[in-house]
């Protein structure tokens, strides 16, 4: 039987087979022998070893699309990326920190940016200016009014799909809204297994359907830039791109050089200062490690 791997806990898988529900599976010891750890979001091969008690083998884990180190889950399509329009006031330096990691890693970003019920329409164009601008995809919904929740349905249809943000900007609020069943998923596998002291979080994903997951990954409040050097980080500004062959000099870094394409984009409303300035801050970061 053929399922997909939801959560790994204390040696434990648990693999959602369709319609024949979550199987309680332990993986076998070649994987250990092999160095391979089972992740969530695997697709898995599984023995079912008692179908009463929902209980199996992991036999084969099937190849993977990709395999995301931070959240550690496999076959991820894309990343929807929640964060509050205020209270919290969106931090645009670790959200622009968490678009690289996850262009870094090749899956897509749609941004969601919550509680739109209790900012101005400036402030919420003042979003839409920073980032439809550089190129990506912009939602807007409020959890407590219920508002823009079918739109984030359509865009999760057919995929897997990890949701990740900082804490307090309403992202449980909207899996659960989203995915009703997830609270009461996750409770069966905790009475499942009895261990409601396990409280450590782990990344989960939930069936929305057949073949639509969501992945709920733990709040950050700090990102680590890849490992790259600093003249590649460009490349990770979008809106950079359609400027920079303009650039008097090749591999122009965009801060001081004379006649820089992307600089007169951004004295021309062009480019978003806000983007402008994280990457100047994100620049020299890179720098600074490179020197140590």
């Amino acid at each position: 039987m053929q399922g997909k791997i939801i959560k790994g806990i204390a040696g434990f898988y648990y693999v959602h087979a369709g319609e024949s529900g979550i199987y309680e599976c332990k993986a076998k010891g070649i994987f250990r022998n092999q160095k391979i750890k089972p992740l969530v979001g695997d697709n898995v091969r599984m023995t079912v070893l008692d179908e009463q008690d929902k209980e199996g083998n992991i036999e084969k884990i099937l190849s993977r699309k990709n395999e995301l180190i931070r959240p550690a889950v496999a076959n991820v399509d894309q990343a929807l990326v929640i964060f509050a329009a205020a209270k919290p006031r969106p931090n645009f330096n670790l959200l622009d920190r968490f678009l690289i990691l996850m262009q870094y890693q090749d899956v897509p970003a749609v941004l969601c940016f919550n509680k739109q019920d209790i900012v101005t329409e400036q402030e919420l164009q003042l979003l839409k200016d920073t980032y439809i601008s550089a190129g990506y995809e912009v939602h807007f919904t409020s959890a407590k009014e219920q508002s823009g929740i079918d739109e984030i349905r359509r865009i999760l249809k057919g995929k897997t799909t990890a949701v990740a943000g900082p804490s307090g900007v309403g992202k449980s609020s909207l899996i659960n809204l989203l995915s009703p069943e997830a609270s009461m998923e996750t409770g069966d596998i905790s009475r499942k297994i009895e261990r409601g002291r396990h409280t450590t979080r782990h990344s989960e994903l939930f069936a929305l359907d057949e073949d639509s997951y969501i992945c709920d990954t733990p709040g950050f409040s700090s990102i680590y830039l890849p490992d790259m050097e600093k003249e590649e980080l460009g490349s990770y500004f979008p809106e950079f791109a359609e400027y920079e062959e303009d650039c008097r000099f090749q591999g122009c870094a965009h801060i001081h050089e004379p006649d820089c394409a992307v600089q007169k984009a951004l004295a021309e409303g062009r480019i978003s200062p806000i983007r402008y300035e994280n990457y100047k801050l994100l620049y020299n970061e890179l720098k600074e490690k490179r020197r140590y």
